[in-house]
């Protein structure tokens, strides 16, 4: 990141993604590189933006939500709009996030309960099958 723009192929190394998924986030008009002839130059506010992007569909946000996080970017306001969106948001899907624990804790303890059924039902067929 020496200069003040970087390639297509600076940001996917740097970020660890695909110059596919980069020409995505165009389209869904979520980055908005500077382009000189067919070249895009990613600038330090597309590098903030990816930063928030990928952090965003880590935590498992739809892209929409993503784009209401990111057009409240207003540095005039302390981004106190932004912060109270992303903190809304964030919320949510931290309470979705704990219920699909606690279901998925329960399937697991189930599913470890069938598989001691089924071993003993083994070991018990393989002692009768000996005799």
């Amino acid at each position: 990141m020496a200069g003040k723009f970087m390639t297509i192929r600076e940001m996917c190394d740097l970020f660890d993604v695909t110059p596919r998924t980069l020409r995505f986030y165009e389209q869904k008009e979520l980055l908005a590189p500077e382009r000189t002839g067919n070249r895009r130059l990613f600038t330090k506010r597309d590098r903030a933006r990816l930063k928030l992007i990928l952090r965003g569909k880590r935590f498992g946000f739809s892209l929409e939500d993503i784009r209401q996080i990111l057009d409240l970017y207003d540095p005039d306001q302390n981004n106190l709009p932004q912060i109270k969106r992303a903190c809304k948001l964030g919320t949510q899907r931290l309470a979705d996030l704990e219920e699909r624990r606690k279901e998925l804790d329960e399937a697991i303890q189930d599913l470890r309960g069938q598989l001691v059924i089924g071993a003993e039902m083994i070991s018990y067929a393989q002692a009768t099958a000996a005799e």
